[in-house]
């Protein structure tokens, strides 16, 4: 990607950072961390988002068989050996969940699909802005996105994933509980798990998005991420998704505002060396030296994540192959 003069000063700077790392695994390619003064900066976990990653991509497969034998092409890396508890489809609304257990990652793991249009473009096209007066327990002059709202409440996903949750943490209350999605399915694992927090009571939660849209308004940002404060949501280079709905700081209370903690990916290239840097960002959410430094204008970005596709594989399409 072209770097502006600021990113090629942080390149500069990440190189010296690994150079010697490198040179001594004798590799091309390397993974920069740089964290912000942020409260939440040291939450970062790449390798648990690399693992989290994974659950996002396999929520896509859309043979159910070879989700509940975790078989797929996608369930054989990271994420081996996961156990299958519920899988939810909401073939009226094209959802698709899973929860389940990961007992080499110590916790309860909940993934949320995407969107299934064929195309990303068409789905921002047909995105509806319209916000909701939102209303929990604490919570003043929140709003939120009306379909993403609805694709979680309002849809047959919300009492099955709970129930699956309720019954693995009745049997399991030491494990901690991890919630992942991509695109859409970052804003419904939004939902989830501050319905978790502070309907149902549940300690312990962990969210990692990946590409995810704004949810709600500046009020509702706040409150996410005092009641959910391990989120981390990762962005990707140019990826147009995070940057819609459209964010106007001079709309106040009235504009939608993304929620901490955003991790930033981009790649920099120097001479033979090619590196991915995760910038972690600050605390406000609209962190104007991330993802908002730069134009969303690639569906491409959007469906790449650390090096995991995250879209779906027509199931008729693999079978005739």
């Amino acid at each position: 990607m072209d770097l502006t003069r600021r990113e090629r000063a942080i390149c500069e700077f990440a190189f010296l950072a690994c150079f010697f790392l490198c040179s001594a695994a004798a590799s091309s390619t390397a993974d920069v961390v740089l964290r912000s003064g942020a409260d939440n900066s040291q939450k970062f976990n790449l390798t648990l988002a690399k693992i989290l990653v994974e659950y996002a991509s396999a929520v896509y497969v859309d043979d159910p068989a070879e989700l509940w034998q975790w078989s797929c092409d996608r369930c054989n890396s990271r994420t081996k050996g996961f156990e299958l508890v519920d899988l939810i489809i909401d073939v009226k609304h094209c959802l698709q969940a899973f929860v389940g257990l990961d007992r080499n990652l110590g916790a309860i793991v909940m993934a949320f699909r995407g969107t299934q249009e064929s195309s990303v473009q068409n789905w921002v096209e047909d995105l509806y802005f319209r916000q909701l007066d939102f209303h929990y327990p604490g919570c003043v002059d929140a709003m939120v996105h009306h379909g993403f709202y609805s694709a979680y409440h309002n849809t047959t996903l919300r009492p099955r994933v709970l129930a699956a949750v309720h019954a693995l943490v009745g049997q399991h209350k030491d494990l901690k509980l991890m919630i992942t999605g991509h695109s859409m399915g970052g804003a419904m694992a939004t939902f989830a798990a501050l319905d978790l927090v502070v309907n149902h009571k549940l300690e312990n939660v962990h969210v990692v998005t990946f590409g995810q849209p704004r949810v709600g308004n500046p009020a509702f940002a706040d409150y996410y991420r005092a009641m959910v404060p391990d989120t981390i949501r990762m962005t990707h280079a140019h990826d147009l998704v995070p940057h819609l709905p459209p964010y106007y700081p001079f709309f106040g209370e009235r504009t939608y505002h993304h929620f901490a903690t955003e991790v930033w990916i981009y790649s920099c290239e120097m001479d033979i060396l090619t590196y991915d840097v995760f910038r972690v960002c600050d605390d406000s959410g609209e962190d104007p030296t991330c993802c908002r430094s730069v134009v969303g204008n690639s569906v491409s970005d959007h469906l790449m994540y650390l090096g995991v596709f995250l879209k779906a594989e027509p199931f008729l399409q693999r079978q005739s192959s």
